[in-house]
């Protein structure tokens, strides 16, 4: 019995596969045919664990060939051409990085613009977690000829949109309910920047302070093995100089917890002038009326222009911060005009302190202008610098004894949990490359006073403050994060009763006496809405059968107390049903009417959807 239980069982692949080619609607391959047997014996758990694995591998591999090949074109740049030369890079390849992407975006991916952190978001509030295939490629191809280039961004957003996409197309492939598909959209981001950095725990973090807000999560293991998954072949696949690592650094000494204090208020400032900065870059491109090739042409000028002067400012810029963090500052110096001169202190301080401040012009212009890229690595730049600055300017000043790499190091973390809203994800991103837990405490004061300043000047990201305002992203509040879940176009009720404004009290009354509901809608020619009636506007003449031929529906009509669009999210819905003391709102599009909206629909569809939002 227990020979012929194995061999029924060893076959049980085979049924299925013939199964599933005789049924399904489309032609699998081999390795998904696979998936979907193993999707069908393995419970919940043990299938997102699995997919947890293959959705991180998939995203640390992509992320990983992204890192090595732009560090390779920026090396050859770099190290392998002597300055006179390179110029002529800074001055072609930033405005030929920024002019391809927008033609590639143009001619291949229609134009669309949606990118970064921001995109995924909304697909998770918006579009049940379901993000366009295209962007399991597009990221990384536009980011790569954008940073590849030199232009001033960073690789791990458009990383992080890439492995979020695998995480999502692959949960949409196996039909993942929309839990299960956020879960993986998040493992594969995780992933990404876990390969980005060889960081899993700051990959977690990112996923949870970011990604994950406002959603409510009891699983969580697919995260660990993406994340695991994707350090893993950061580790093994990338060298050592492609990275994001640093050897170097002091003691933690407790002495120095003034400098963290006043380094953790200068980051947070920094951090509040380089999202500030980023909006009114992005206020004027969008405002400005050029088509999108000359918008990315301006860009590409400027942001060349910017390389020439400052040549830290050219890509990613980990190598030169690295060189800071190791105490090598002169070199930085030593490729760009500032060479030619006698290396002079004060000459380091205001070539690091420019550095610093334009950083956040190139990267916003860079972006806003028609590349790709995102604020992960400019903000660790520029937190580098500003660590830097601060350092030589206590130094010469007459401080002795200034914990110069520490103050580096802090820094990242410091601009970055300012500007990306993310302290925890700073705080062990840095830990990790750093292999410096003993900083903690620094990495805390550091962070936690640049987060603090930041939430103080805006409680979200300016990033998302529009976004938010509009209802198209979660926040922390889940109530609200619910009831955006609902659209507009499943709420609205067609089996209405309409009325022409032409006709009479009779006509009116025959049409009550066929309906079920209180209230019916007036309309013109092609359905514009006029006004409506409703059973207590007419209750008073209804039996007067004197007055059904003289009196005409356009007397008895009303303007609604208030009209629903399509357009409207939930909350602004429900805000009019409060304002105008009803349960039910005509619904208008174009002027014509779609039908009628209530409350108790709502409600209940909020029920169901809490009910089930709930239970995971």
């Amino acid at each position: 019995m227990s020979k012929y239980s194995r061999i029924r069982k060893h076959h049980g692949f085979f049924r299925f596969k013939r199964d599933f080619e005789q049924y399904s609607l489309r032609k699998a391959k081999s390795y998904e045919l696979l998936l979907h047997w193993l999707h069908s014996k393995l419970n919940r758990s043990q299938f997102l664990l699995l997919s947890g694995i293959l959705v991180g591998c998939s995203a640390g591999l992509a992320g990983v060939v992204l890192k090595m090949l732009v560090h390779y074109i920026h090396y050859v740049i770099t190290y392998k051409v002597h300055f006179s030369t390179q110029v002529i890079f800074y001055v072609v390849f930033p405005f030929l990085g920024i002019v391809l992407t927008t033609l590639i975006v143009i001619f291949f991916f229609k134009g669309q613009s949606r990118k970064g952190i921001p995109a995924i978001l909304h697909e998770i509030a918006q579009n049940s977690s379901l993000i366009p295939p295209v962007k399991m490629y597009s990221q990384i191809l536009q980011s790569a000829v954008t940073v590849g280039l030199g232009g001033s961004a960073g690789l791990e957003s458009p990383i992080a949109v890439t492995g979020a996409a695998l995480g999502s197309n692959y949960a949409r492939t196996y039909s993942l309910g929309y839990k299960e598909r956020t879960l993986l959209l998040a493992a594969g981001a995780t992933a990404g920047i876990a390969s980005a950095f060889n960081a899993p725990i700051a990959g977690m973090m990112f996923a949870f302070e970011i990604l994950l807000t406002g959603v409510v999560f009891s699983d969580f293991m697919p995260l660990v093995v993406a994340a695991v998954c994707g350090s893993l072949l950061s580790k093994i696949i990338l060298q050592e100089e492609v990275l994001f690592h640093f050897e170097s650094r002091t003691p933690f000494n407790y002495h120095n917890v003034p400098f963290y204090i006043v380094l953790g208020l200068l980051c947070g400032f920094y951090a509040r002038y380089f999202v500030v900065l980023s909006k009114k870059v992005e206020h004027f491109f969008k405002h400005l009326q050029w088509s999108a090739l000359r918008k990315a042409m301006l860009g590409g000028v400027l942001v060349s222009i910017l390389c020439v002067a400052m040549p830290p400012l050219f890509g990613e810029g980990y190598t030169v911060v690295k060189s800071l963090a190791g105490g090598h500052g002169e070199t930085i110096l030593q490729n760009s005009f500032f060479g030619y001169f006698p290396p002079q202190s004060w000459m380091l301080l205001v070539f690091t302190g420019c550095v610093c401040l334009l950083k956040a012009f190139a990267t916003s212009i860079t972006i806003q202008s028609g590349g790709n890229g995102g604020n992960f690595a400019p903000s660790l730049f520029a937190g580098g610098f500003l660590g830097f600055f601060f350092a030589m300017l206590c130094s010469q000043i007459g401080f002795t004894d200034v914990p110069v790499t520490n103050l580096v190091i802090v820094g990242m973390a410091g601009v970055m949990a300012g500007v990306m809203y993310a302290p925890l994800t700073a705080i062990f991103l840095i830990a990790e490359s750093s292999s410096g837990y003993d900083l903690f405490i620094p990495l805390m004061i550091v962070s936690t006073t640049s987060y603090l300043m930041a939430k103080w000047f805006s409680p979200i990201s300016p990033e998302l403050t529009e976004l938010a305002k509009e209802g198209k992203v979660f926040t922390k509040a889940h109530d609200n994060n619910i009831l955006l879940m609902l659209k507009m176009q499943d709420l609205v009720e067609q089996d209405i009763q309409r009325v022409d404004i032409s006709s009479s009290l009779r006509e009116l009354i025959e049409l009550v006496k066929d309906g079920h509901r209180n209230i019916i809608a007036v309309v013109s020619q092609q359905d514009k809405l006029e006004g409506i009636i409703t059973l207590d506007d007419i209750r008073p003449i209804m039996f007067s059968p004197d007055l059904y031929d003289t009196i005409t529906v356009k007397k008895l009509m009303k303007a609604p107390p208030a009209v629903v669009s399509l357009k409207d999210n939930i909350t602004l819905v429900l805000k009019k049903f409060d304002e105008a003391h009803v349960w039910n709102l005509p619904v208008v599009q174009d002027k014509r009417l779609m039908g009628f909206v209530s409350k108790s629909r709502i409600l209940n569809k909020y029920r169901l959807l809490l009910q089930e939002y709930s239970e995971g």
